[in-house]
């Protein structure tokens, strides 16, 4: 098999490369813990990090690019 057909299409590689999503995830979960000085327990902050990761998946509308073409 060569290896340049083993490669994705160019829609899936710009899915893959794209890492915009993921920052702007860590990002608004940085900010959601740099607002504590500190966390009573390690459950605390996990019940932080489920709240802020539950409004952003509600707050996520935006569709994958090229969806169709990817499958």
């Amino acid at each position: 098999m060569n290896f340049r057909n083993a490669w994705f299409c160019y829609c899936q590689t710009q899915l893959i490369y794209t890492t915009n999503a993921i920052e702007n995830f860590n990002r608004q979960l940085r900010k959601a813990t740099k607002t504590k000085s500190a966390f009573v327990s390690d459950d605390a902050l996990m019940k932080l990090l489920y709240l802020t990761t539950m409004n952003i998946v509600d707050k996520w509308t935006m569709p994958v690019k090229d969806w169709g073409q990817i499958l």
